[in-house]
């Protein structure tokens, strides 16, 4: 056994283009933009995540550095600006991607090689979407990161994608949330639920959970779980960060979702009906943790 020590980099720009150069791998979050100007400063850099929300990153370059108010500053700023941003991801990634962001939970990524235990009190107090992450280095290939802290707003901002829109017959038509689904579920179906979600959030205190219009994700740094309900069929659809490849998927139970569409991310889908099923998921749900 042998010690491996760590330590800090040059943030000036050498850690910044390693995080832009592998930002999805590192963060699941979709690189926008390095340095984007506007007019009263510079963010470090710009995003979209998994979830679709709007995501600015800001390194801490310096201990005295105030890198959160300086990213509230920053996050004030694009949901006042949401046009600049919407057409900055239409010209990096595509319009549907575009239509598809989220509002109602811009967040703020905090890096740093340390945070004081004030930096992590203030986060508490604020209601905005804000992680604070702690890298560390170990020569010559290696690099830790660890969430010290991570809030989430109660409430949001913005129009909800999954508002009525009117039909080319002039009648509304309405896509069920899974709000909707949740409030229509039958007591079995909710008591199902109820376990998996508890079991989710139960696989660590890093935990987050965040419902949207398709579906409810459960991420660490970055999603590992993302779980549907389809209550007609008394069924819940869990999709998880495992490589399907490197397990025997179980016909019925198992799904391979490579390359095949769906809502939320994740790579095998399982089918749980059951308290069977349920237990037979436990050790996929953590396995997908600790890849996340």
């Amino acid at each position: 056994m042998s010690e491996l020590v760590g330590g800090a980099v040059d943030l000036e720009r050498s850690l910044q283009s390693r995080f832009e150069e592998n930002l999805e791998a590192l963060l699941g979050v979709r690189f926008l933009a390095s340095e984007y100007r506007i007019t009263d400063g510079r963010m470090d850099t710009l995003g979209i995540d998994e979830n679709d929300a709007p995501v600015i990153i800001e390194y801490k370059r310096s201990s005295n550095e105030n890198v959160i108010n300086q990213g509230l500053f920053y996050l004030n700023w694009l949901v006042d600006h949401k046009g600049d941003f919407e057409l900055l991801v239409q010209r990096e990634l595509d319009m549907e991607a575009a239509q598809s962001i989220d509002w109602n939970g811009p967040r703020l990524i905090c890096i740093a090689n340390n945070f004081t235990k004030y930096d992590e009190h203030a986060v508490r107090q604020m209601n905005r979407n804000i992680d604070l992450i702690r890298y560390k280095e170990f020569p010559p290939d290696l690099l830790l990161l660890e969430q010290l802290t991570s809030t989430t707003a109660i409430g949001g901002s913005g129009v909800s994608s999954s508002q009525v829109q009117s039909s080319s017959a002039g009648a509304a038509a309405y896509r069920a949330t899974v709000t909707d689904h949740l409030e229509g579920a039958s007591s079995e179906m909710l008591d199902r639920y109820g376990l998996i979600r508890d079991y989710l959030l139960a696989c660590g205190d890093d935990v987050q959970e965040k419902t949207l219009d398709n579906y409810v994700a459960f991420r660490r740094i970055k999603n590992f779980a993302c779980v549907q309900l389809r209550n007609q069929i008394g069924k819940v659809l869990v999709y998880l960060r495992v490589d399907p490849a490197n397990i025997e998927l179980e016909d019925g139970f198992m799904r391979d979702m490579r390359n095949k569409g769906h809502y939320g991310t994740g790579d095998l889908e399982l089918n749980i009906m059951s308290d069977d099923d349920f237990e037979r998921a436990k050790p996929y749900f953590d396995k997908a943790y600790n890849n996340a």
